[in-house]
C-alpha cells in the first residue's frame, strides 16, 4: 500500500473502476466535461489546470478563441465536473514588460504556502514558463519568466526542496518541438533559476515507443511516501503524426530529478472519438490532479484532441502497481 501525502478531499469527482477494465487509469463515463464551445467566443477548451477551493474548486482553462488566439481563463466549479468559466481571459497585473501578452496556453496551478501560483506556456519573444500568484482567482500578480525562450510545460513541486523553490520543465524550440525531455530547476526567490538538472528523457528503439519523440511533465507532483508521483506526457511520431499518450513515474523525495521507477507502459492514451477527432487529433494531455489523501484516489484532467476538456480517474496504488507490473529499466 501507498500513501499520499497531502490533505483530504471528500468531494474529490469520482467514480468506481469499471469492471474488466485492465488500464490503471479511467475515463469519466460522461466525459468529455467541458466542450468546446463553453464559453461563447471558445473555439475549444482544454489543456487545463484545477485546484481545490474554498469547499470547491477553481481552475485556469486554455481557451483558444474562434480567431484560434490563445488564453488562459479563470473558472469555478462546486463538484469539479460542471464549470463556470469566465468569458474574458485573466488580466494580469505587473511590470509592463512582462505582462505584454505573445500568447498564453497550457496552465497548471499549484498551491505553496497561503496562495496559489500558476505557470503557463508564455510567448516572449518565443515560448517560455510564465509565472504567476493569486489568492482568489479574480486578482493575478505576474511575475519574473522562469527560464528565457525556449521552454514549455513549466509545472512546480507543491513545497520547497532544500529551502527553495522547484520547477520541472521541457526546454523546446521556436516551433511545435520534435524532441523534448524533462529538467529540474531550483529558484530562492521564483525570480533567479539555476541548479538545472536532467530528470528523464525519451526512450530509444521499442522498448517504449509511445513516448520515442518527447516528453513532457503533467499535473503537479504528487506526494506519496514512495516519491514524488509524476503523470506525464509522452509523444510518438508515427506516419499519421504526432500521438500523444500519459505515463507515469517515481522521483526521489529529496532529489527529485533522480529517478527510482518508471513505467514502460502508457496509463492512457487517445481512443475514444473525442481524443482522436478534434483540432489535432490523438491526443490524452494531463495538466491537472486532484488527490484525496484519505482514500489514495486520483482525478486526472487532461486536453483531448486538442478541442475539448476530459477527466479519468486512478488511485496511487494503481499506478506504483502498474509501474512495477511493467518497468522500465532506468537509465544509469
Amino acid at each position: 500500500m501507498s500513501t499520499i501525502i497531502g490533505e483530504a478531499l471528500p468531494n474529490i469527482p469520482w467514480q468506481e473502476k469499471p469492471e474488466g477494465t485492465n488500464s490503471p487509469v479511467w475515463r469519466y463515463s460522461a466525459n468529455p466535461i467541458i466542450p468546446r464551445n463553453a464559453i461563447p467566443n471558445s473555439n475549444s477548451v482544454f489543456n487545463s489546470a484545477v485546484i481545490p477551493f474554498e469547499g470547491g474548486f477553481a481552475g485556469v482553462f486554455r481557451c483558444d478563441s474562434r480567431s484560434v488566439s490563445m488564453d488562459i481563463f479563470a473558472g469555478f466549479s462546486e463538484d469539479g465536473v460542471n464549470w463556470n468559466i469566465n468569458h474574458e481571459p485573466i488580466v494580469f497585473e505587473g511590470d509592463e514588460e512582462i505582462i505584454k501578452r505573445e500568447y498564453r496556453y497550457d496552465p497548471r496551478v499549484c498551491k505553496i504556502d497561503d496562495r496559489y501560483y500558476v505557470s503557463w506556456c508564455n510567448g516572449y519573444h518565443g515560448p517560455t514558463i510564465g509565472l504567476a500568484y493569486t489568492f482568489d482567482f479574480k486578482t493575478f500578480h505576474q511575475l519574473e519568466n522562469a527560464f528565457l525562450p525556449y521552454n514549455r510545460n513549466g509545472v512546480l513541486l507543491p513545497r520547497k526542496i532544500g529551502g527553495n523553490y522547484a520547477m520541472l520543465s521541457r526546454p523546446s524550440d521556436t516551433g511545435h518541438t520534435p524532441f523534448g525531455d524533462i529538467f529540474y530547476s531550483e529558484s530562492p526567490d521564483l525570480t533567479f533559476w539555476g541548479k538545472h538538472r536532467y530528470v528523464m528523457g525519451t526512450v530509444d528503439g521499442d522498448a517504449s515507443a509511445w513516448q520515442s519523440k518527447k516528453i513532457g511533465p503533467g499535473p503537479i507532483p504528487i506526494e506519496t511516501d514512495k516519491g514524488w508521483l509524476l503523470i506525464y506526457h509522452g509523444v510518438i511520431n508515427t506516419c499519421n503524426g504526432f500521438v500523444y499518450r500519459m505515463g507515469v513515474a517515481l522521483l526521489d523525495l529529496d532529489q527529485p530529478w533522480k529517478v527510482k521507477a518508471r513505467s514502460r507502459n502508457y496509463i492512457l492514451g487517445p481512443e475514444e472519438l473525442y481524443e482522436c477527432v478534434g483540432d489535432v487529433p490523438n491526443v490524452t494531455f494531463p495538466c491537472a490532479a486532484l488527490t484525496d489523501a484519505a482514500t489514495g484516489r486520483i482525478a486526472i484532467y487532461y486536453g483531448c484532441a486538442d478541442t475539448v476538456t476530459g477527466l479519468a480517474f486512478t488511485t496511487v496504488d494503481e499506478l506504483i502497481s502498474y509501474m512495477d507490473e511493467y518497468p522500465l529499466e532506468i537509465e544509469g
